[in-house]
């Protein structure tokens, strides 16, 4: 999981090994008839250094390999620019094989497992247009090994895509099956002690009556909080940096607070799904102190439509928010609406829409773009 694509450096690594000792053996056969046999020395013998240099670094761990990759084309492409120095016309019109030859491909591999299908089509380009500017010339062999280029570089590209992609998917699978595990621990030892504390607080509360009723009624959404906390877990962050939404906002559910979340997870940047959390339970708190302590508050998330954003409503039931009442408070110096809720939205790029009035309730209608997965 925390290295996927080692398969495939090790598979280049024995790759380049293999094809450098094929162009060794077919330069070593055509070693007389060059026209620089010294040339063809010198140039196999920086074939080996770099094969050997490349050898050590891809069978390395670390973003050190990226570098070696981006600049393999580029060797590959200076030593096929050699061709014409050490093969003669001659050579090349019996079809004899320019220098590097396919040990040269080897550089499309490397850039297409270091930088995914745009790496090793772009490296494919370059290893062509040396190919046919080394050997002067474009028939029915160079167009083949172009195609066989270009191929390499889709292949390997998209399968070191895919490797990465199922990698993480299998480390976040592993992550929320450790965090069910411990969640399950922690309920069993929850259980047995604190929840049936509470459970015998709400009962005698609400037996006993007075103040005594209310403690009840607060030790009861204390432990509708924590089953749900221990049942669904916290969010936890990604490793790319996103957070489930909808299980962060289904934890403020309790006796009279009704969350509707997809089933599914709810996507966002941690820090967006963090500001839209204050939204909402500074809304709930507005519910509470304005409405009343026992009021019904409904709280609903829906993903908007091709992936465009989510949109979330707090509704209560209450009396409404009179005109102006709002514009009113800010002038006095309560501010709590518009840097509790408009600010923080406004932070993340999305709008806040209130639909209120006397005697029909207050609904908060947040939307916020983009991102959702």
């Amino acid at each position: 999981m925390d290295h996927p694509l080692e398969p495939l450096w090790r598979g280049a690594v024995v790759y380049r090994v293999l094809t450098l000792l094929t162009v060794i053996g077919v330069s070593a056969f055509h070693f007389r008839e060059y026209a620089s046999p010294i040339g063809a020395g010198l140039v196999l013998a920086v074939m080996v250094g770099w094969t050997a240099v490349l050898a050590r670094v891809f069978l390395t761990h670390g973003e050190v390999r990226r570098p070696f990759a981006l600049a393999d084309p580029l060797v590959s492409a200076a030593i096929m620019l050699t061709t014409p120095l050490i093969v003669t016309d001659a050579q090349l019109d019996a079809s004899a094989p320019g220098m590097g030859s396919i040990w040269t491909s080897g550089a499309v591999l490397s850039c297409a497992i270091a930088f995914r299908v745009p790496g090793g089509l772009a490296s494919a380009a370059l290893i062509s247009a040396a190919l046919v500017l080394g050997k002067s010339r474009v028939t029915l062999t160079e167009l083949s090994d172009i195609q066989i280029l270009v191929l390499a570089g889709l292949t390997v590209g998209f399968a070191s895509l895919v490797l990465d992609r199922a990698a993480t998917r299998l480390r976040r699978a592993a992550a929320e099956e450790a965090a069910t595990a411990e969640r399950e621990r922690l309920a069993r030892a929850v259980h047995d002690g604190v929840l049936q504390v509470l459970a015998h607080v709400k009962r005698r509360g609400a037996e006993l009556g007075g103040g005594a009723a209310e403690l009840g009624v607060l030790a009861g959404e204390q432990e509708v909080a924590l089953r749900t906390l221990l049942t669904s877990g916290d969010a936890q962050v990604d490793a790319s940096g996103h957070r489930d939404l909808a299980a962060t906002l289904r934890a403020l559910a309790s006796p009279r607070v009704t969350v509707s979340a997809p089933a599914h997870s709810v996507e966002l940047p941690a820090g967006t799904v963090a500001e839209l959390d204050a939204v909402v339970r500074a809304a709930l708190v507005n519910v509470e102190r304005h409405v009343g302590p026992d009021a019904p508050a409904w709280v609903l998330v829906e993903p908007l439509d091709d992936a465009a954003g989510v949109e979330i409503s707090v509704r209560d039931d209450g009396p409404g928010i009179p005109a102006g009442r709002l514009a009113e408070a800010e002038a006095q110096g309560r501010i709590g609406v518009s840097r509790s809720i408009l600010g923080r939205v406004a932070d993340v790029g999305g709008t806040v829409e209130l639909d209120t009035g006397p005697g029909r309730g207050t609904e908060w209608i947040i939307r916020v773009p983009g991102g959702v997965t």
